[in-house]
């Protein structure tokens, strides 16, 4: 008979996490009306580098309502998309990586449509999306989970990995595809492509109000018993 192991503590530091900031906030559920087409997503992600996410959806949007089509956008002039996006923070690079990367898909598609990645294992079509210009572990993985792929996946952006890694579960220099590869086969199997998601929009309001990039307010942390920073100060 093989023994059972138990539970993994990081699993279960999780778990705790989960709860605290859920005690904290609230549930954070993004409504099905809010989970958008794979390819809407990606250009969300493309064009969003260092902008805020209201900015960046209310963009994607302009720009579908604009031009008509994904397929017009990528014919549509470099400097006339970098006028469409003016109020991204870098908006010449934002136009060139998604001009570049909606061309490169229906280069290889026939049309700028994702549906292909529907048929394929959760890691198989992230790769794929990674060979995208501008596309790295965090976009593919929020095209993954936060579309209407609705998959089990992880997104890492700033305020998630500084998290992670203050809390000791997550090297300290260790870029988001690295982190991403140390959290992912730790997190609770019963966790559905939702709580994922969720867990991702608590750790970045966590990181909006509490575990800053400077100024960390660890005194009235939700999750600071299981941090490795905060407990560090309490001996301190």
């Amino acid at each position: 008979m093989q023994l059972s192991l138990g539970s993994d503590p990081r699993t279960d530091l999780l778990r705790r996490t989960q709860a605290a900031l859920t005690g904290e906030y609230g549930r954070i559920v993004r409504p099905p009306d809010k989970r958008r087409d794979p390819v809407w997503t990606l250009v969300q992600g493309v064009i969003g580098a260092r902008s805020k996410t209201r900015v960046s959806n209310d963009s994607t949007d302009r720009l579908l309502a604009d031009y008509g089509s994904w397929e017009a956008v990528a014919q549509a002039p470099l400097e006339e998309l970098v006028e469409a996006l003016a109020n991204q923070t870098f908006p010449e690079m934002s136009a060139r990586r998604l001009k570049d990367c909606l061309t490169a898909i229906i280069e290889q598609r026939g049309a700028a449509d994702l549906r292909h990645l529907s048929n394929l294992a959760t890691e198989e079509a992230m790769a794929w999306l990674e060979t995208l210009p501008g596309v790295a572990r965090k976009i593919s993985a929020q095209v993954m989970n936060t579309s209407t792929f609705d998959r089990r996946t992880m997104v890492i952006e700033g305020h998630h990995r500084r998290i992670m890694q203050r809390m000791g579960l997550v090297p300290a220099k260790a870029d988001t595809l690295r982190a991403y590869n140390a959290l992912m086969p730790i997190f609770p199997e019963e966790w559905s492509a939702a709580d994922m998601d969720e867990h991702h929009l608590l750790l970045k309001k966590l990181g909006q109000s509490h575990c800053r990039p400077s100024r960390m307010a660890c005194e009235a942390c939700p999750v600071r018993p299981d941090c490795e920073t905060g407990k560090a100060q309490d001996v301190a």
